[in-house]
């Protein structure tokens, strides 16, 4: 199993106990220490990369990422599916989780031009903005079947979506 943006392992300490073995990739050394830290399990693989620029040494059954997607600007949406094709083996899904547009009423909208951004504040005080796109899930459906996936995306909880996906044909 791969785990693309795996931050600082809330999501992967989930994922771990899913997976004989899970490869979890971040462009932030930081997180990767605080996922190690967390997890702690033997089993997990660490891979510092840029997820725009990196490409998979070999395929997985399934690809996750937990709380990624909605940072993904729109002008990349299209080549980040297009990764997680390429590390996809033959029938192979992906899984993810994700804010949805419900979530969008707890954060303050910054956007400017064409990149949705909101202000994120941390619990030391310090506020960032960050790239921000809350879906609605019929339109993550129909954009991502637009670009030759089969995928359901369906409200979890108040504010969040749960999704999966698979090539069209796989």
């Amino acid at each position: 199993m791969l785990e693309l943006a795996c931050g600082s392992g809330a999501f992967t300490r989930e994922v771990v106990r899913h997976a004989r073995t899970l490869t979890c990739v971040d462009g932030s050394p930081e997180m990767l220490k605080r996922n190690r830290q967390t997890v702690a399990d033997p089993q997990v693989e660490y891979i510092g990369a840029d997820l725009f620029r990196w490409q998979p040494p070999r395929t997985y059954d399934d690809v996750v990422f937990g709380f990624w997607l909605s940072h993904v600007p729109p002008a990349r949406f299209e080549r980040f599916w297009d990764l997680v094709a390429s590390c996809l083996g033959p029938g192979g899904r992906a899984v993810f989780v994700d804010e949805n547009e419900r979530g969008a009423a707890h954060e303050a909208d910054h956007s400017d031009g064409d990149l949705p951004t909101a202000r994120r504040r941390l619990s030391d005080g310090r506020t960032f903005e960050i790239a921000k796109v809350f879906w609605n899930e019929r339109e993550l459906e129909r954009r991502l079947a637009a670009i030759g996936w089969d995928a359901r995306v369906q409200p979890l909880g108040d504010t969040c979506c749960l999704g999966t996906a698979r090539r069209h044909g796989s």
